[in-house]
């Protein structure tokens, strides 16, 4: 578990503050969900990591796709025993307590719905839902699993090592004899997590509505995102062009620091709790 971050009080008045007053956009990225155990892309340089699964790559060849869904295959299993963490829950209190209008995230993994967040504009889509690239019909996730499960019986592969997309590290395993499972509407070979992978890009209408939720806010909140990626940084670069306030939190510098009324470097686990306290004693007092 990292150690306790220090938050001076003045810029800690500040944040509560802008958030008790509501009104408030939030935009998460993939800090938030690091305490579930599903780390994120980049490191403290901002850099990644790894190198994940490109959208072209994808599409160029069945040998990419199967040698993405064997990792996926076996991360799903490590990905879908994650469960909310306290910022995932501090973010659904402060939502229903009237402080956060609006939920806009960069994470896949559902986990600010069952944390009791509502209405959550998802930029990058859910790994809970499949989607033929072909004929566009849409299955659950769990229900493809059986799928591949059921096509490929004698699979298996260990790893430790999950990413933000559900992929995994299978260092020099051999995914020939993996066998791609196919849509039952249209007999394509191109189902695809529901997601939007690197060299993909967001939908303009669901870009068209954060912005609508940034515009209508009377302050943008970014948590746990290193805005390296411009589906995130747009938002603070809108926020900040019409004067409204900007509060970063998150470990580590970002990309979106320039245009921050308010920059705190900290875990989130050491604010979000005690602001989820203090602004419901201000709304009960």
């Amino acid at each position: 578990m990292p150690p306790p971050t220090t938050v001076a009080e003045d810029d800690y008045r500040r944040l509560r503050d802008l958030v008790a007053a509501g009104g408030v956009t939030v935009l998460t990225g993939a800090g938030v969900s690091t305490a579930s155990g599903i780390p994120d892309y980049r490191g403290p340089d901002g850099n990644r990591r790894v190198q994940p699964m490109q959208y072209a790559e994808f599409l160029a060849s069945a040998e990419a796709r199967r040698r993405y869904w064997a990792r996926s295959y076996v991360g799903w299993a490590h990905f879908r025993a994650a469960r909310p963490n306290d910022a995932h829950r501090a973010i659904a209190a402060l939502q229903h307590g009237g402080q956060v209008e609006s939920l806009i995230t960069q994470n896949v993994d559902g986990l600010h719905q069952e944390a009791g967040s509502r209405e959550v504009i998802e930029l990058h889509g859910n790994l809970n839902v499949i989607v033929c690239l072909r004929c566009e019909e849409r299955f659950d996730r769990a229900e493809v699993h059986r799928w591949i499960a059921d096509a490929n019986p004698g699979f298996t592969a260990q790893s430790d090592e999950i990413r933000p997309d559900g992929d995994i590290v299978l260092a020099a395993q051999d995914f020939t004899e993996f066998r791609l499972v196919r849509c039952v509407t249209c007999g394509s070979d191109l189902l695809k997590p529901d997601v939007v992978f690197f060299g993909g890009s967001v939908a303009k209408p669901l870009v068209e509505q954060a912005y609508a939720a940034v515009e209508a806010g009377d302050g943008l909140l970014v948590l746990g995102s290193s805005l390296q990626v411009m589906s995130g940084l747009r938002f603070v670069k809108r926020a900040h062009a019409l004067g409204i306030p900007v509060a970063v939190v998150t470990r580590w510098a970002t990309r979106g620091d320039e245009w921050a009324t308010l920059r705190i470097d900290a875990l989130l686990d050491d604010v979000l709790p005690r602001l989820v306290a203090d602004c419901t004693q201000d709304a009960q007092g």
